[in-house]
């Protein structure tokens, strides 16, 4: 998959469409990702021990990693990313417009 958690992505189709984000989490397996402050949904929570409370929360949904790019500072957008490895044996990923690599 090519986003990792604490990656920054920008969402390129659905509602949200032009948001960033950090990746709080991934699912390989599933192809998803969870962004922060992205795809919001309400989720209806019944009382427990830990949250003596419930009602109605809001909390992020799950993604299509084919829905985001990664990130980059110096294209300002999202982009598609090419994997290198460098002179001291280190993958790493960078992107395709500009030769910016990531930190992995």
């Amino acid at each position: 998959m090519h986003i990792k958690k604490d990656d920054i992505v920008m969402v390129i189709s659905g509602k949200d469409k032009g948001k960033k984000g950090k990746v709080i989490q991934s699912y390989p397996k599933d192809g998803k990702v969870l962004v922060e402050n992205v795809n919001m949904v309400t989720k209806h929570q019944k009382p427990t021990q830990q949250m003596q409370q419930g009602g109605i929360i809001r909390q992020e949904g799950a993604l299509e990693a084919s829905n985001v790019l990664l990130y980059c500072a110096k294209c300002d957008k999202g982009v598609r990313t090419g994997h290198k490895v460098l002179n001291d044996g280190k993958k790493v990923r960078f992107c395709k417009k500009c030769n910016e690599t990531f930190n992995n």
